[in-house]
């Protein structure tokens, strides 16, 4: 049953990085850098703040809402 576990993981993990960014969900920092034009070291800068609107964190790692980053770079006139 671990071998059916880890093939399934695979499977998904493959769909998930053939899928474009415009349509995942999250999204990490470089991918989110990439879709939005803001650079990765102010992405990360912002992402650091409290409360930051379009943050996951998901234990060490942070992830990029999509349509909450689309969102905050909507509602600014400047980043």
């Amino acid at each position: 049953m671990d071998d059916e576990v880890i093939r399934y993981k695979k499977i998904l993990e493959a769909r998930s990085a053939d899928k474009p960014i415009w349509e995942k969900k999250c999204l990490s920092i470089e991918e989110a850098a990439a879709y939005s034009g803001i650079g990765i070291t102010k992405l990360r800068q912002l992402s650091r703040q409290k409360k930051c609107p379009f943050v996951m964190p998901l234990g060490n790692q942070v992830f990029i809402v999509r349509e909450k980053l689309d969102r905050y770079i909507k509602d600014r006139d400047r980043i």
